[in-house]
This record gives structure tokens, sequence and C-alpha cells, in this order.
């Protein structure tokens, strides 16, 4: 089985979703979480709705979701002795995290100049909106104000009803895997050096690399996105989005070969005859009538038929679909992004994300169910001074 942190020890203090999120990465490749959580109060996620036969048992439906393989720690570290206890677990550990306002872990005693006086040879990481450094780095924010804060929502929907707040918290997500391979990549120089690492994680850093391509065409060109509702970013007429006589069809035909195939699949072949659509130049100075061309052909099928239509010509093209269609495709079923995890009291298993891979054709999913908050806490009998 893969799993290459086996024998790695990591103490974390993160909660709600993207710390959270970067450990839970961290466990199913095999590293022992130790999460730390405030006694009787524990993950704020613990709270809210709840899988049947779970309610008012502190494992809601947000908790579950990252926190299968891990193990629960209660320690409340404003007194002296709880934090005695931790300090003696981060003796016994290789990386240690936290997603505290910053200046919070300051105060508790638990910064990173505090972490290295206990072991010298540890990560530190830190999670946080905007970073450890500027003129705003103690902000507090959550997914949504920084989707507010880094320009997404300026460029999601039309220039008629922007901004729009993305649909997902993809943010928290996409910086708890930023975390997690930060993490990964530090252990290799750890093992290396066998000096502490200091890894400063923040969630708006990350939001705008994921637009990396829009961040340096603007700053090297002048360039201003602007909201393009469902359209391409290549601005092809015979790319985006199309209706249907059921249903929206995306379609993406930006070069050459899919242009014509395209026209193929569409019975319009006349037009790579057509001097106004024969070649890219062209088609720019009339993509209005093109589109409208295109469109018209679109709305004699149903989206679901002109995908499969469109496949048979290798033109990348899809049905938009909600969640749970998504989720009954096949396709989704074969990568086994879940796996059901039996949890006591439970009426029923409940699915698990697994790794965002595969490893020689296996799913790596988690091998236990989420913690009971203090399930582990008879791990600081044998924990040292």
């Amino acid at each position: 089985m893969f799993q290459p942190l086996s024998g790695i020890r990591i103490i974390d203090l993160t909660q709600v979703l993207a710390g959270p999120y970067a450990t839970y990465q961290l466990a199913l490749m095999g590293a022992e979480v130790l999460k730390i959580e405030q006694p009787d109060i524990g993950d704020w996620t613990r709270y809210g709705d709840a899988p049947e036969g779970l309610e008012n048992q502190k494992m809601a439906t947000a908790f579950l979701t990252q926190n299968a393989g891990k193990k629960s720690i209660t320690l409340d570290l404003k007194k002296a002795e709880d934090l005695s206890k931790l300090k003696g677990l981060i003796k016994t550990a290789d990386v240690f995290v936290e997603n505290f306002r910053p200046g919070t872990a300051t105060k508790l005693g638990l910064s990173n100049e505090d972490i290295f006086e206990i072991k010298q040879d540890i990560i530190y990481c830190s999670i946080s909106a905007y970073g450890h450094d500027g003129p705003i780095s103690s902000r507090p924010a959550y997914d949504h104000i920084v989707q507010g804060m880094c320009g997404i929502m300026k460029m999601t929907g039309t220039q008629e009803n922007e901004p729009n707040k993305v649909g997902a918290p993809y943010i928290d997500y996409a910086t708890g895997m930023n975390a997690a391979l930060a993490i990964v990549s530090a252990l290799h120089q750890l093992k290396r050096d066998q000096k502490g690492i200091v890894l400063d994680i923040a969630m708006l850093d990350t939001s705008l690399l994921l637009m990396a391509s829009l961040m340096t065409n603007h700053l090297n060109t002048g360039w201003q996105p602007i909201a393009s509702g469902n359209e391409a970013w290549s601005q092809s007429p015979s790319s985006g989005a199309f209706e249907t006589e059921q249903g929206l069809l995306m379609v993406a035909a930006n070069n050459e070969r899919q242009y014509k195939d395209l026209c193929k699949a569409l019975k319009l072949e006349y037009l790579l005859e057509d001097p106004r659509f024969s070649i890219l130049g062209n088609r720019k100075q009339n993509s209005k009538k093109l589109r409208e061309l295109f469109a018209k052909m679109f709305l004699s099928g149903t989206a679901e038929f002109w995908e499969k239509q469109l496949e048979i010509f290798s033109v990348p093209a899809v049905k938009v679909r909600r969640l749970d269609e998504v989720l009954s495709e096949q396709q989704v079923l074969d990568r086994k992004l879940t796996k059901p995890i039996e949890i006591d009291g439970a009426a029923s298993s409940l699915h698990m994300p697994t790794l965002g891979f595969k490893v020689d054709g296996k799913t790596i999913a988690p091998k236990t169910a989420p913690p009971r908050l203090g399930e582990d806490n008879s791990i600081l009998l044998n924990t040292p001074e």
C-alpha cells in the first residue's frame, strides 16, 4: 500500500477546512496526525448538519469530510499544564501545523521560534489568510472573503451580473493541497539537512496562483480580464456554452483540427469552403455570424445527444451537469473518489474522500473513521515531559 509518510507524526492545531484538509492528505499517505482540540468543544466543524444517527454527537458532515484517519487529543492551550503536555508531544513530532490568525501562536508561546527551542529538526507550517508579512497579514478571513479579495468574483458571471462567488470553497481546498505539497517537500529537505523549516501558506497567494496566467498577463501586458459568463477564455466562436433543445452544452473547438471536426459533426462542412470562415483571421472578423450558425444547429438536438455526437469526432464537449448527476456517472464511480466508512452510531456507512490520485492503479482511502472528540487522549500517558 502507498504509505510514504508512515512513521511521520504531525501535530495538527488547525480547524475548519484548509488546515484540516492539508493534514487529511498527509494522513491518507500514512502520517500519524494528532488533531489537538479544545476540551468539550473541539473543531468548529463538529457542529452543524450531521448524518442520521450522529446528530448532537459533535460529528457533523463538515467535520467528517476531512478528518478520517486522524487521532483526537483534547488540550486547553491556555492552561500551563496542558501547554506543557503539548510541548511533550512536539518533542516526538516531525511536523507542526497551525492556522491561527497571525500573532495568536506567539501569544500562546507556540511561534516557530518557540517550537524550534523544543525541537530543532521539525517542520513548522502556518496556514493563514494573507501570510505573515504585508500590511493586512493580521486580518482574519474565510474562503468567501478571499474570493472577494483575489479578483475571481469580478471575473465570474457576466458583465451584467458580476461579481459572483464561486459555488464551492475552492480556495480552502486548494490551500490545503498547497500546504500538503509544501510539507511533503519540506520533509525531504528535513531528512537531508536535519534543520527546522518554516512554511508560510496563504490563502490569498494560493487563490492568485490558481489563475497564474491571468495574473502574469495583466502584469506583463496591462490586459484586464472581464466577466465573460460561460464563454471560453479563447473567445473562439466555436467554443464556450451553447443552448440546446434540452440542457446547456460546453464546447471547446479551439484549434484548426477541432474547428474542422466540429463543422463535420454539425454537418456544416460548407463553412470550410466559405472564405468568411475558412481561415482563422476571417473567422475572428465574422465571429458573430459564425456563432449564430453554430447556435442554430445545436438547438436541433439535446445536450446529451451532442455530447455523444461530438465525441465521435474528437471534439471536446460536455453536457452541463448537476453534482448528483456527475456523481452517478460511471467515470466518477470507476475513479472511486470516495470510500464508504463505518462509523459507530451512524445509520449507514458514510462516504469519505480518497487521495486525489491513484497509485499503481489503486485508490488510497482512509483506514479509520473520523475520531470522536478526545478519543485518543491516552496517547498523553506515554508522552515525555
